[in-house]
């Protein structure tokens, strides 16, 4: 997951964003382990992933990362894929599918909260803290619930090596192939942090971030069908 801090006031950072990245990734990772032990794998049990404690899929240098970098993750979820059923690489697959398929499950229940307009957009004062007022906008979060749950989705979904969206082409793979593929995935995430990291800060030019915000934004749109996000203004 990507995302810019620069600018961010402090207290959007802390209510809003933690607090749904927290949530979100945490759905996210649990559900891959949910799918794999349905699916006969009970290594994420026996490691305790099959679980909504967050501190149970929280990684403590993708957090970092996430927070002074703009790029981070939660803790890949271990499998062992000759126990999966039907077969290692359709049963990798689903468990890969579930994580997105939960991120649109959140931002669907978002959505339908939106839809009913018994959240107001007005912010409304929690408390003070050292001379400051911080304010809460529950209809703002909500929003920030949806966008970044829409976010986690597509930028999962992209076909690349560790990415969930990866394991989807590679059912098709041969058998030797795609066993020897899999070795080497772990230099393929650093290619992909690589990738991500280039493209939001040399030049500024954001392509990612560009490329996810035509689907999460026609998706805003089906989902919720009113209001348009800051994200979604340049699209108009």
């Amino acid at each position: 997951m990507l995302f810019r801090l620069q600018g961010v006031p402090i207290e959007y950072v802390i209510i809003y964003l933690l607090t749904v990245l927290v949530v979100s990734l945490t759905v996210h990772e649990a559900s891959h382990a949910w799918t794999a032990l349905k699916l006969g794998d009970d290594t994420p049990q026996k490691m305790g992933r099959v679980s909504l404690n967050p501190l149970h899929h929280l990684d403590p240098i993708g957090s970092l990362m996430m927070l002074f970098v703009g790029v981070g993750w939660g803790k890949p979820v271990q499998i062992d894929a000759t126990k999966l059923k039907p077969n290692p690489k359709i049963g990798m697959a689903l468990v890969a599918i579930a994580g997105p398929l939960s991120n649109l499950l959140l931002a669907t229940m978002g959505a339908l909260l939106l839809r009913t307009h018994w959240l107001t957009f007005n912010p409304q004062k929690v408390f003070t803290l050292a001379g400051q007022n911080l304010y809460f906008s529950p209809g703002y979060f909500v929003e920030t619930f949806v966008i970044l749950n829409l976010a986690l989705m597509f930028f999962n979904l992209i076909p690349l090596a560790p990415l969930d969206g990866s394991r989807l082409w590679q059912i098709f793979l041969p058998d030797r192939i795609y066993w020897q593929y899999a070795k080497y995935e772990m230099f393929a995430a650093f290619l992909v942090i690589g990738l991500i990291l280039a493209d939001i800060y040399l030049n500024n030019s954001g392509f990612i971030s560009r490329l996810l915000t035509t689907p999460i934004c026609s998706s805003w749109r089906a989902l919720v069908g009113f209001g348009t996000p800051d994200m979604c203004l340049q699209l108009r």
